[in-house]
């Protein structure tokens, strides 16, 4: 329910409730311009083109009106579409908005401007119509049907208002679409139809055959167009979507959203749907499940074959070579080539093609065994290629494998290479010359990429049957290929990875292997078991083979890291970045740096012609060099006289007064960095204090030094350095000017300081100053001066001391100071003493000082600053102290140096709008949050402090500025504020809302300066500068409490918005708007939630945002109306007010979240871009200067095409909170700027991964939005966006020159649920049919660059870890099998294996290394190379690689667990700090099944092997071969203790185990801890299994079947067994199992029969049970060759067994879980994890028992935000001492 005040009643939104009351209507409500008025007083309407625009939308005229509505005057076009088809009142207002402020902004930016401005101009339209419709018109033309488009080439003014009519029709069908913006296609059917009644209409003649009178749209009335097209495509895809079970069904059982557009890429759709559309057609959800169209276009498949399926070019290159290497290195020759002189392995290698077309049989069964289901009566000539692919494949391999026998059968009868033989070579070269001709036609046409385009993009008959064996017709994925400039670099780049990586793996990785497989499948040893097929040896060569083959498959990642490393870095150096790293470097080029923000951020004037000439490129470039590099005086010294020095000092101030705001700089170090406005008449450029700080000192000693040299020399020395001239000048100036004010203005003092100063000017002039004075009295002065202006300095008025000091200084400077001494006569006559006697000095100066007025301002802070320049000693250095506010004046500064483009006025810009999705996370922190305090008594304001130790004194001072005096009373007296400072640390929507902000902010003051005079600039910088320092001297002076605070968040009134003249509000408010989607809005207003009165705050103080979301109308009757609301604050009314309220077809959510909740307020974003921002990210006023400059990138061409999504770098805001928020942020930093880096320029395949994109808003709105929104398959929404964009021939940029702030996750938790959901995204992308079109439709260079950077990063991951896996498999198979024994005495075997071992082994290590060496490249880019290392070297000891190595094992599991079994899902991150220590249980829960027990497995693995391996006696060995899967182990088990708060606290571990026994013994419901029971959460961790298809669990059943293999090998070294091989040693050792089984059940029953009633019989039971295993024992010890050690030995053998057997009998759940054995299952599974607990937390219980380590690891958990001061001793007791 809404509170009455916030609600504009719409008539069709009945509300129920007791908050119904009815309001006044607001017809004078808008979003962005009052339209509806232009007489309106509105800034906005004082441009001629939206009044033009207007206009053009109201010529009506002649048209004829719809019929049974009452047309009212002032209707235009938009109402016209409205009353006839049926659009909703709302929407044609909307729209109507819409369409005028794009065709205003479009025509203010035409070059040369329009000779009318007050109409609209065609070209204008035409351009616009073009750009949104041409979806339309391609897909018309790739259906063959004539576009319903139709304009004359004559009548201009008619076609104007027929194409404006076009326009607005498509607007208004996709403001009204709904979910149906997911499929573009299906809006260009309806368009279609639609813009055809619309011919009709307008065509005056048409008469409508069925009734004989003129036509009217099948479709009209109020809401028609939703209730009669919209709704009933919704409902079936809302029908879809309930069949797949909230997305648990397998994908190909039902229609996602891709399928329902796709089924509008075949001609069939215009004759089963028909229009008006024919709802007994079988696409619809009317027709029964069975009956209705299936899948369309792709069937998603859930197998893990995908990544063959999809990426088949690549996994043919890499076997076939592995083939090919293998054959050659058989031989034994040192090098390939010598191999290559045999004929015989010549002819071996044809082989390849046996493999080659076996591959290609395997990829078209795939094909046929996953997509089967899309032949239908419709499609049967898909069936036909299936089918004909799988023969031809078949006959092929048949071909070559018959050819190749033929080959040696004539060899070996000829017995050696005969003219017959080599004719039968030469046979099966041409047909292996047929079978490669089309992979030689795909290397023409990618020698010459436009032929390729224009085939594929042609939509001829003849095309499409020439090219249908090799491709699907599809609408999308023609003509991807790129210019042939881009084409070379990517292929060079390709070129260079694969040979380094080919020659890597042929001698490092193949050859070494040869040898040692050769000696050992001619070994004859005696086995240590029964072998069953006389095949061991073999099977060790395979065991041998497979980590290696593995990692030869993998290892392209790690060249790829490599080089992509080494492109990355040389791109960024020719970018220019990191050339200016830190405050000391932007010093030496800060007069540089204030040219560059001229150059860069003030538009020039545009000349008539609006395209750059080559000249002036030219031009612009020489210029840029001479600013990059000091060339030349690029600068011309902007002296105070010239307005630019003005300007840019309004902008820097404007900066810093931002930083202020932020609190990231003090009151002092404000007035520092700031440059002062000239009210003194100082005839330099007056640069920030921090420049000048010690340079007057240094003039003064070389002044004194040089006394006797002559004035020009030594100006020459001073003028060396710019500062130190602009020091002493000011210093000069400004003296004489405070002298001028403190004498009394006309009296007989006041003529003599004149006279004084003249004589100086005069000496200085005729170059005698040196030669006259006295230079060794400068330093006595220089004191006195400092002296005086300390006395005007202090509260207290003082006129003695001044006397004193004044008479001090005019017998200094008069007496003393010249050479040549002057009599008392001399003075007098030079107008330098008093000219009556008694006024000699002991009485001048006494009447004559005036201490200037407390409240002025303006002369005390000049005062400071010529106090500061005259004092100064330090350098300054640390001025800012903040590092945040270092770096961003430092990325700044740098920033102005890179190429960008030059901005355009304010007026001539590009419009863009933000768009942030918003659910129910935090808004502004909660004063209940920040004061609650953890178990240590930390509170997370405390913490904040500490980590924010200036920020939150920065925040004190500014709150004691505005009136605030006690830090203590902070809570009551400024709770919000408090709660802001606190939100603005954190990841929550009002930090967001305030960085987006800072674009209005910027917007506003650069229309200013745009327009603005040199008066204007001029004297509003005195009047900024006036204002600000009455602010701060109030501040510094007198502290006034109960003064109202001066400032609202974000409404700055101090800084240039003083100087606004109103028309700079209407510039900014046309070229931005801020949406957030806040989807649960409506429903906090109605529960009274916080949250909501939170964004109604944000809401009023910041005018340009709007909040848009999801109403629910209840009308009884179980019926449910959803509206899509916008609403924004009126300042003039003082309340919210609704804009648009537009009727959705059914409920919001039918996929995934957060792409439809961007989708249904997409329709109120405006401008020609948008830019996605996620809530949790953060924006910088300096950054957002450079907006308008990086909008016209747009324009330029990348390449062939001009880009559609501009990628933008991005800070991690988060990195300095904790050592793993650090890691994280790193990691990310290099993924964000060197790897979207190298993706976008030389590769060509960067992608949008929900990153601060802006996108081409027109492109991408005709083309299915922003994001992909189909259950489950699109869980990582954004980046199918950046698939969409590429697949349909657009075009991603990336640039550095600006940058955004973007949140991550900081504790490891929340860490491991954000990287389970990306990767099981990345999962469930390989699935998708987007990654099938990228891998099959890009150029093979660019379908590499693709997968290496999406998928293949996680599929290669996991091949890290099965490599591990098979490795270990291997080493325990060798070492149980006895073939290790037998070969340690073969020495080509053990000093080769050892190698090749050692060698597969280190990959861990490799990869560890490798994925830090992007990092460690782009922070020495960044930051300079020894800073970098450090970092690194830092990190180490942190133990940042025990948390990659940590989230390589997260990543590989749920990659893995997504591609077998599905269940992706989203997790809840939580987004905060964090400080609180989380129980044992919880992370139990999150990580047993992804880490303990993998962990556990590779433990009992090397314990077995090492136990059972004479590899074991030599340690070293050992050491060298297990060392980096021990470090994999101890990480998967360690990293959850050692990176949470108090991980290593005795009292918290003992806590932790008792409440891990609570959790696992209680049956269900909530432990004393709040944890679900163990065995709810233990049937949630088998869900995948139930949604899993036949083949996953046939897998998952053969992978389980390892853990039977402990068994098999370890009772054969039994002493029991006395070393028979014999098959009945095993089969009598499952006795053990049934022993154990039967005795658990005894036990159980006795429990349940005796437990609570007869307590004694229980203990009977059990004695019983112990007396007869020990005889058992004992019986055995005596009888046979048992060993007591055996019983240890047996728990290895036998445990994994009963893991195996639980594992299994979870896969086969449905048919036991009626039995009775399940009941045992589920007992025995709750000992496991029992066991597995213990396991895990054993050597953790030690660690914390032992003294010392709690220290460290606290130490190393916050070590980054614990140097910055926060105590840690506190911490561990938990004490604050203050």
């Amino acid at each position: 329910m809404y509170n009455n005040n916030n609600v504009r009643q719409g008539p069709r939104a009945r509300r129920v409730g007791p908050h119904a009351l009815p309001l006044p209507p607001m017809g004078d409500v808008y979003n962005i311009i009052p339209i509806h008025d232009l007489l309106t007083d509105h800034p906005s309407l004082r441009y001629p083109e939206v009044r033009a625009a207007a206009a053009a939308l109201r010529t009506v005229g002649d048209l004829r009106k719809p019929p049974f509505v009452e047309w009212r005057h002032g209707y235009d076009l938009m109402d016209w579409l409205g009353l006839f088809f049926g659009f909703q009142n709302d929407n044609v207002r909307n729209q109507r908005e819409h369409l005028v402020l794009h065709l205003a902004n479009s025509q203010m930016r035409l070059q040369p401007p329009p000779a009318d401005p007050d109409a609209l101009q065609p070209s204008v339209l035409r351009r616009f119509r073009r750009k949104l419709l041409q979806n339309y018109t391609l897909w018309c033309s790739y259906l063959g049907r004539n576009s319903s488009v139709r304009l004359s080439s004559r009548r201009e003014a008619d076609n104007l208002r027929r194409e404006l009519l076009y326009v607005a029709l498509f607007l208004l069908i996709w403001g009204e679409a709904g979910n149906l913006r997911f499929c573009p296609e299906c809006i260009c059917y309806i368009y279609h139809h639609m813009a055809m009644e619309l011919n009709h209409v307008l065509d005056e003649h048409y008469i409508d055959r069925d009734t004989g009178r003129p036509f009217l749209p099948s479709i009209s009335g109020e809401c028609a167009f939703l209730k009669s097209v919209v709704m009933p495509i919704y409902q079936t895809i809302s029908a879809e979507v309930e069949s797949s079970r909230n997305g648990k069904a397998p994908h190909s059982a039902w229609r996602n959203y891709d399928d329902i557009n796709e089924y509008f890429w075949s001609r069939r759709c215009f004759s089963r749907l028909k229009w008006p559309l024919d709802f007994t057609c079988n696409f619809f959800a009317t027709t029964p499940k069975d009956k209705r169209v299936g899948k369309t276009g792709f069937v998603e498949q859930r197998s893990f074959w995908n990544v063959l399926r999809s990426f088949d070019r690549l996994w043919t290159l890499l076997i076939l070579f592995l083939q090919a290497s293998i054959i050659v290195a058989w031989p034994g020759t040192e090098f390939p080539w010598q191999a290559l002189e045999k004929r015989d392995v010549k002819v071996k290698l044809l082989t390849v093609f046996i493999t080659w077309s076996a591959l290609r049989l395997l990829q078209s069964v795939l094909d046929a065994g996953t997509q089967y289901s899309l032949v239908s009566r419709e499609t049967m000539w898909l069936g036909v290629r299936m089918v004909l692919k799988s023969l031809v494949a078949l006959t092929w391999t048949i071909v070559f494998g018959v050819f190749y026998g033929r080959i040696w059968i004539q060899k070996n009868s000829d017995s050696r290479w005969s003219d017959e033989a080599n004719g039968r070579v030469i046979t099966f070269l041409e047909a292996a010359f047929v079978f490669v001709i089309p992979e030689l036609l795909a290397l023409v046409l990618f020698v010459v990429p436009w032929i390729r385009n224009f085939i594929e993009v042609l939509n001829w008959r003849v095309v499409s049957w020439l090219t249908w064996w090799f491709y699907t017709r599809i609408f999308v994925g023609r003509g991807l290929r790129e210019g042939l400039v881009d084409n070379i670099k990517y292929t060079v780049f390709w070129i260079i990875v694969l040979a380094s990586k080919f020659t890597f793996s042929y001698f490092l990785q193949i050859k070494p292997l040869v040898a040692p497989t050769k000696a050992l499948l001619r070994l004859q040893g005696k086995y240590r078991w029964h072998e069953f097929f006389n095949s061991t040896n073999e099977i060790a060569v395979v065991l041998l083979w497979v980590p290696v083959v593995l990692i030869y498959l993998m290892d392209l990642q790690l060249w790829y890291t490599i080089f992509s490393s080494i492109a990355g870095a040389v791109i960024g150096l020719f970018s220019h970045l990191g050339e200016i790293r830190n405050i000391g470097q932007l010093r030496l080029r800060f007069q540089f740096f204030a040219s560059a923000m001229q150059f860069n951020l003030m538009p020039e004037e545009q000349l008539l012609r609006s395209d750059m000439s080559l000249v002036k490129k030219l031009r612009d470039a020489i210029h840029r060099l001479k600013l990059r590099y000091g060339l030349g005086q690029a600068y011309k010294k902007i002296e105070s006289s010239q307005v630019e020095a003005t300007r840019f000092a309004l902008i820097w101030n404007e900066i810093v007064i931002t930083f202020r705001e932020e609190d990231l700089i003090s009151d002092k170090e404000q007035e520092l960095l700031e440059l002062p406005p000239n009210d003194w008449n100082i005839r330099v450029i007056r640069w920030p204090n921090v420049l000048l700080c010690n340079e007057l000192l240094h003039a003064l000693s070389q002044a004194t030094e040089l006394a006797d040299v002559p004035d020009r020399s030594l100006w020459f020395k001073i003028c060396k350095n710019e500062y130190r001239r602009c020091a002493v000048i000011e210093a000069y100036d400004s003296v004489k000017a405070v002298l001028f004010k403190i004498v009394k203005y006309g009296s007989e003092e006041y003529l003599i300081v004149t006279n004084f100063f003249k004589e100086i000017d005069d000496s200085i002039q005729r170059e005698k100053f040196t030669a006259e004075y006295n230079m060794s009295l400068l330093q006595k002065i220089h004191t006195r001066l400092i002296s005086l202006i300390e006395l005007f300095l202090q509260p207290k008025r003082d006129i003695n001391g001044a006397v004193n000091l004044l008479q001090a200084l005019y017998e200094l400077s008069v007496r003393e100071l010249p050479k040549v001494k002057r009599s008392i006569e001399r003075l007098r006559r030079d107008g330098l003493a008093s000219f009556s006697p008694e006024n000699d000095v002991g009485f001048l100066f006494e009447n004559a000082v005036e201490f200037p007025a407390a409240d002025d301002a303006d002369f005390y802070r000049q005062l400071r600053r010529i106090h500061t320049i005259l004092t100064s000693r330090d350098s300054m250095h640390n001025v800012p102290s903040n590092r945040e506010a270092r770096r961003r004046i430092a990325f700044f500064s740098n920033s102005l140096f890179m190429n960008m483009p030059r901005a355009p006025f304010v007026e001539k810009m590009m419009a863009f709008s933000i768009l942030t999705p918003y659910y129910d996370e935090e808004v502004i922190s909660k004063l209940e949050a920040l004061r609650r305090e953890t178990d240590d008594g930390i509170s997370m304001l405390f913490y904040l402090q500490k980590v924010y130790e200036d920020e939150w004194k920065n925040f004190i001072e500014r709150m004691r500025r505005e009136g605030f005096v006690d830090e203590k009373a902070i809570w009551d007296q400024k709770p919000r504020e408090l709660r802001l400072w606190a939100s603005y640390r954190g990841q929550t929507l009002s930090r967001t809302v305030r960085g987006m902000m800072y674009y209005f902010r910027a917007l506003n003051m650069l229309a200013f300066l745009d327009y603005a005079s040199e008066t204007d600039i001029r004297d509003g910088s005195h009047q900024i500068a006036s204002h600000g320092s009455s602010r701060r001297n109030r501040g510094l002076n007198s502290p006034q409490p109960g003064k109202p605070p001066s400032r609202k968040l974000n409404r700055a009134v101090t800084g240039v918005s003083l100087l606004f003249k109103g028309h700079e509000h209407g510039r900014a408010l046309m070229k931005f708007t801020y949406v957030v989607t806040c989807q649960m809005y409506g429903q906090h207003k109605a529960k009274g939630d916080s949250r909501a009165d939170d964004i109604l705050f944000l809401m009023e103080n910041n005018e340009a945002l709007r909040i848009a979301y999801v109403d629910l109308v209840d009308l009884g009757r179980n019926e449910v109306e959803y509206y899509s609301v916008l609403v924004k604050f009126d300042q003039q009314l003082g309340r919210e007010v609704e804009i648009y309220r537009i009727r959705l077809p059914g409920p919001l959510k039918l996929g995934e979240g957060k792409p439809e909740n961007q989708n249904h307020a997409i329709i109120f974003t405006r401008g020609d871009a948008v830019q996605t921002i996620d809530m949790n990210q953060d924006n910088y006023f300096e950054e957002a200067l450079k907006m308008r400059n990086l909008l016209e990138e747009f324009k330029a061409n990348y390449g062939l095409r001009k880009p559609t999504i501009l990628g933008l770098r991005e800070n991690i805001i988060t990195g300095s909170v904790s050592s793993l928020a650090w890691f994280m942020s790193a990691q990310e930093t290099s993924s964000v700027t060197l790897g979207q880096r190298v993706l976008a320029n030389p590769l060509k395949v960067r992608m949008h991964y929900g990153h601060p994109d802006v996108f081409d808003r027109f492109w991408f709105l005709p083309r299915g939005g922003i994001s992909k929104a189909s259950r489950v398959i699109n869980i990582s929404e954004d980046i199918f966006a950046g698939f969409n964009c590429t697949l349909r021939g657009g075009n991603v940029t990336h640039h550095e020159y600006i940058q955004v702030g973007k949140g991550r996750d900081v504790g490891l938790n929340q860490i491991s649920m954000f990287e389970a959901k990306v990767a099981s995204g990345n999962g469930e992308q390989v699935l998708s049919r987007d990654v099938y079109r990228l891998g099959h439709r890009l150029d093979f260079f660019r379908m590499l660059s693709f997968f290496y950077t999406t998928v293949g990063l996680y599929f290669n991951t996991m091949m890290v870890v099965l490599t591990v896996y098979t490795f270990l498999w291997g080493r325990l198979y060798l070492g149980l099998s006895g073939v290790e024994d037998a070969a340690k005495n073969d020495s080509d075997i053990s000093n080769n294996e050892a190698l090749g071992a050692v060698l597969s082994q280190q990959f861990v290590i490799q990869l560890g290394l490798f994925t830090a060496l992007p990092m460690i490249v782009e922070n020495s880019l960044e930051h300079g190379f020894l800073p970098a290392v450090w970092d690194f070297l830092t990190m180490q000891a942190e133990l940042a690689s025990v948390f990659f190595t940590f989230s390589m094992g997260t990543r590989t599991h749920y990659f893995g667990r997504t591609l077998l079994h599905g269940g992706a899902k989203h997790w809840a991150t939580g987004r905060g700090f964090v400080v609180e220590h989380k129980s044992f249980t919880e992370n139990y829960q999150l990580y047993a099944r992804s880490h303990f027990v993998k962990a556990v497995e590779l433990g009992v693995i090397l314990t077995v092997y090492a136990s059972h391996s004479p590899m074991a006696d030599n340690t070293f060995v050992y050491i060298i071969l297990n060392i980096s899967s021990w470090f994999l182990v101890v990480s998967w088990i360690m990293a959850p203790f050692v990176f949470n708060p108090s991980g290593l606290d005795w009292l918290k571990t003992v806590d932790d185990f008792q409440s891990f026994m609570n959790w696992l013994w209680n049956t269900g419901g909530v432990s004393k801890t709040g944890d679900r029971g163990w065995l709810k959460w233990w049937y949630e961790e088998q869900d995948h299994l139930r949604t899993t298809g036949l083949w996953g669990k046939l897998l998952e059943i053969i992978l389980d079947l390892r853990f039977f293999f402990f068994q098999y090998g370890v009772v054969y070294h039994l002493g029991i067994a006395n070393r028979s091989t014999s098959i009945a040693v095993y089969l009598l050792s499952w006795i053990y199992m049934v022993v154990a089984v039967g005795i658990y059940m005894i036990l159980s029953y006795a429990n349940d029969k005796y437990g609570l009633t007869e307590h004694i019989k229980y203990r009977l039971v059990q004695l019983l049970v112990i007396l007869v295993l020990v005889l058992v024992v004992v019986l055995l010890l005596e009888l046979t060759n048992f060993k007591f050690i055996d019983i240890v030995t047996s728990l290895l053998a036998f445990i994994p067994t009963g893991w195996g057997i639980i594992l299994i009998a979870q896969v086969l759940r449905p048919f036991l879980q009626s039995t009775v054995v399940w009941e045992t299952v589920v007992s025995v599974a709750r000992l496991y994890d029992m066991l597995f607990g213990i396991i895990v937390m054993a050597p953790m219980a030690l660690l914390s028992w032992l003294p010392g380590f709690q220290a460290m690891q606290t130490r190393i958990l916050f070590n980054e935000a614990f140097s910055r001061g926060l105590q840690i001793s506190r911490i561990l007791t938990g004490k604050k001492t203050n």
